[in-house]
This record gives structure tokens, sequence and C-alpha cells, in this order.
């Protein structure tokens, strides 16, 4: 179980102290998913990065299982289990995708290659032995993130928009493995998205705005609602039934 009590994070900027967190209090339990949405700068990927410990906290406390983890940091973290996939992977020039798989997986884990790739829609024979490097797409960077989270035994695994830069079939297929690796392991999920076929996996729907969470609510709930309020954002709704992966509100 995952727990935040009061959780802030205020961060240094130009014109001085910015909160960019404040009072965030969440229990997650394990073997559930749990979508984080919100409007663009509201504050997803910050509480995504404040669990990680990329960002530090200021406030409140994290507990991973009864354990205190607020002062831990980010490769403590890992160790605990914890593991993240970024909105925008890094490369790694000279490091080829099976080694990047393997460190992630770790020395006493056997890694499939094949299940792995072919689960965020990569063929094993084209990239095992490619380097992580400037001739990789974005997209492809993505998905090979993705499979190194999945490649890892983790307590929480968090994903931060999954579905950009990865085409619709690619896209089913990363569901598909989101719903197994929920039917198969005790780990929480936490995926940041706007898509509705990502909502339709959660257990619970987080609506994160102004740096806090504004609601949490049923997948059902949320997507009702989105469907009936008069002031949702048109272009959203009507992406999200067409299926766009990378559907944008620019309420």
């Amino acid at each position: 179980m995952l727990k935040l009590s009061g959780v802030g994070v205020t961060a240094e900027g130009e014109n001085g102290s910015v909160r960019i967190l404040r009072d965030i209090s969440l229990t997650l339990e394990n073997k559930k998913i749990y979508v984080m949405t919100g409007p663009n700068g509201g504050g997803k990927s910050s509480l995504a990065k404040a669990i990680m410990g990329i960002y530090q906290t200021t406030e409140g406390n994290i507990t991973l299982d009864g354990t205190d983890i607020t002062d831990l940091s980010i490769t403590e973290r890992a160790q605990l289990g914890i593991g993240y996939a970024f909105q925008s992977p890094a490369r790694f020039k000279g490091l080829k995708v099976k080694d990047f798989m393997k460190l992630a997986a770790g020395k006493s884990s056997k890694v499939d290659h094949c299940s792995l790739l072919y689960d965020v829609g990569l063929c094993a024979q084209d990239y095992v032995n490619r380097e992580i490097n400037a001739s990789m797409s974005g997209g492809e960077l993505k998905r090979i993130e993705i499979a190194s989270i999945l490649a890892r035994s983790l307590k929480v695994a968090l994903f931060d928009e999954p579905e950009a830069g990865i085409d619709l079939w690619s896209f089913q297929r990363l569901t598909d493995t989101f719903r197994a690796l929920n039917e198969k392991s005790d780990a929480t999920i936490i995926i940041i998205s706007h898509q509705e076929r990502i909502l339709r996996l959660a257990d619970e729907v987080i609506l994160v705005s102004n740096g806090t969470v504004s609601e949490i609510t049923t997948q059902e709930k949320f997507l009702g609602t989105l469907s009936d309020d008069e002031s949702a954002c048109r272009c959203r709704v009507a992406c999200i039934r067409e299926d766009a992966v990378d559907a944008g509100c620019n309420r």
C-alpha cells in the first residue's frame, strides 16, 4: 500500500518559491489500477515524480507498506520496488535495448525480450541489438521504456501518458498488457492519461488540478460526466470517442 499524507512540493523559480503540489492525501492499494487525469499543467506528472522521488516533498510524508520513504532517493525507492516510465524518455548512446532491459529487470531476473517488446508493439528481432540513441523515434523510446518497467517485479508502477507516440494497434496491445499486469501481480499501477481506453481500466480515477487532488471517483462516473457535462471540453469528447490516441485539450 502506498500512502501520501498532506504531501506538498515547493520549488524555487525565477520569481521566488512556487508551490507545485499542495495538501495531497491518497491511499493507493495493491492490485489496483489508478488513472490520474486533469488539465495540462495541473500537477499530474509532478505528483508522479514526487512518488518516485524525482521531486522531493517539502510537506507531508509518503509511506510504502508502512515504511516512511519521504526522504529516500530515487535509487532507494527503485530498490524498494517503485518504477517510473517518463513521458519523454532519455536516449542512451552505446547502450543496446537488450542490455537496458537486463539492467531494468536486475541480474537475477531472466528477460523475455520477445514477449515484453511485443506487448508494446515492437518486434524483438528488430530491436534487441539496437542502441537507444538518436536513431530511435520518440515513440520507439517510449515503448522500450515501458517494456523495461514491465520487466521488473514492482510494488508501484508509474506510467506518464504511455499512449503518447503509439499507434492504435500497439496501444490496444498496451491496454491488454496493463490489464494482464494487474491480473498477475499485486502491483499498484498508476497511469497518467486522458485517453478513454486507459480510463476504462481504472479502479479509481484521480482528478488532479491546480496542484492538488480535486476528486477521486470511479471511471463509470467520470466518463459519464465527461459525456454529459455541457461545460466539458468538446474537442476532448470528440477525440476520445474516435479513439484518437494523442487527443489533446486546448480549452
